[in-house]
């Protein structure tokens, strides 16, 4: 760089400290950064909506504050990849993490990193995101390569909304220009005074929870599935591939109430069963015993029954991570943060993403909080484009749910289902599980509102956001009579012509 951009860069900067706008809604009509073009660092005025910070490095640990992401899930690691595609991460982007590796994609720890090791398990830096959607793997390298901060195995505790800063576990102080909090969900856990601390006892959110669960595998006997939803029906499919007595115990009458008729359900139950699963329905904890070791021997059942136990897997639930930000605004009925339709929070310069984010899910009228890695990708890119650039579109989400089990090698039946939509009204089942089975959600109107589909084809699959996405009027006696599942899916695709626009 010659002299004379030497002197501008520093006018620039000195020009920026003085003017301490840390309001998200200040911004120069441009600003000077340095950029990396090809082998050189060139001074590049930028168009783009900027920050400003100080340039002072006195009193703070990061070296980059324009942008910091708090959290290093899934959302954060897809926030990362939109900043570079826009040429703003480098020298600005902050990622303040409490996990040892880089963003990963969270589905594969109750998947196939839980397969034994003769059967190809998942493994990093085999899924960092952004893997997920058939995009890059981004590595530590690749952040590093990018000009991204990273500051692992250091969870923010504090936070302070008038100074812009930020407290670290280990002490460290951060400063931030704009701040997207995306801290994601952690595990519902029983309480220790029954047993929930327990060796042998086990909950999954992160890479140390599944590597402390395949330890346990590897010696276990006897397992006991708690919950009845996702997590627990995936892990007992994993606890299959390693050929262990294997219990699930649930309060409700049957498995993943919140989305499956009990019709469905019984389809799934039994494939469980023919892989030796137990079921045992209607049930609750009273507590967890330990033997002799120390490590969990049994549950204890509300009923007085006894289920014996040598490792136990808790899938009860997740809650969402709020704070230390709970003064930005947490929706009282879903929780989490709450934002708008395009994740600013209440607090100018502040946005909320992925499992944490309370926001308006617009085709349905209702604030929600979705707990699924499709809105975390969505929603990390909706907001950076919000931040970056000016757009205004309001953030338009379709509920999309899926699961894939089974699929170690060896299995004799993989499972893979989807769903979109919105699981209200009367329900059509088509098919019978060998191996396709599709339900369908109508309502009064006789509107589809939300279709499931199991071990479809990819044009089969691509069919359902369609369907649920125009909510087009169908003839429910003419799915009832459907033949097959491709019959129906058919009759339900024809209805598409006369659907609304939403």
């Amino acid at each position: 760089m010659t002299s004379a951009l030497r002197r501008k860069a520093a006018e620039m900067a000195s020009a920026a400290a003085a003017a301490q706008c840390f309001s998200s809604y200040s911004s120069f009509p441009g600003t000077w950064a340095l950029r990396q073009r090809g082998g050189a660092r060139v001074l590049q005025l930028s168009s783009r909506r900027s920050f400003c910070v100080s340039a002072a490095a006195d009193g703070f640990d990061n070296q980059n504050r324009e942008y910091v992401i708090v959290g290093g899930g899934n959302a954060a690691g897809y926030a990362a990849r939109t900043f570079v595609q826009h040429g703003m991460a480098d020298g600005r982007l902050c990622i303040v993490s409490k996990e040892p590796v880089p963003p990963y994609e969270r589905p594969a720890l109750t998947k196939g990193y839980l397969f034994p090791p003769e059967k190809k398990p998942a493994r990093l830096p085999g899924f960092h995101t952004c893997v997920g959607s058939g995009g890059q793997r981004q590595t530590a390298e690749w952040y590093k390569e990018n000009g991204i901060e990273v500051l692992y195995e250091d969870p923010v505790v504090a936070f302070d909304g008038k100074t812009q800063t930020l407290k670290t576990s280990s002490g460290k102080i951060l400063k931030y220009g704009s701040l997207i909090i995306s801290t994601g969900c952690e595990a519902s856990r029983l309480p220790e005074k029954i047993g929930g601390k327990l060796p042998g006892v086990h909950y999954i959110r992160d890479v140390a929870d599944a590597d402390s669960l395949v330890s346990s595998l590897g010696s276990a006997k006897k397992v006991l599935v708690i919950g009845g939803g996702y997590i627990g029906m995936e892990v007992a499919a994993a606890a299959c591939g390693w050929n262990l007595d294997t219990t699930i115990v649930f309060p409700e009458d049957h498995i993943m109430p919140r989305l499956f008729t009990p019709s469905l359900a019984k389809k799934y139950e039994d494939l469980y069963q023919q892989n030796g699963v137990k079921f045992i329905k209607g049930a609750l904890i009273d507590k967890l015993e330990a033997g002799s070791d120390g490590r969990v021997s049994s549950a204890v059942l509300k009923d007085g029954s006894v289920v014996e136990a040598d490792t136990a897997i808790v899938g009860i639930g997740a809650k969402p991570v709020v704070g230390p930000f709970e003064a930005v605004g947490v929706n009282p009925e879903v929780g989490g943060i709450e934002v708008d339709s395009l994740f600013r929070t209440s607090v100018p310069g502040i946005f909320a993403i992925g499992d944490v984010a309370a926001f308006p899910l617009k085709m349905y009228n209702r604030i929600a909080r979705v707990e699924h890695v499709d809105h975390a990708r969505k929603s990390a890119h909706h907001c950076v484009e919000t931040l970056l650039t000016s757009q205004t579109k309001a953030y338009d989400y379709l509920p999309y749910f899926y699961s894939r089990v089974f699929e170690y090698e060896g299995s004799s039946r993989k499972v893979w289902w989807q769903f979109y939509g919105d699981n209200v009204g009367e329900t059509v089942e088509v098919g019978n599980f060998d191996p396709k089975i599709a339900t369908f959600w109508i309502d009064s109107d006789s509107r589809l509102k939300g279709i499931f589909l199991e071990s479809g084809n990819s044009e089969e699959f691509s069919l359902l956001p369609q369907l649920a996405k125009s909510q087009p009027i169908v003839d429910k006696s003419k799915l009832q009579a459907a033949a097959s599942v491709e019959d129906a899916l058919e009759i339900a695709r024809s209805s598409l012509q006369s659907a609304p626009l939403f």
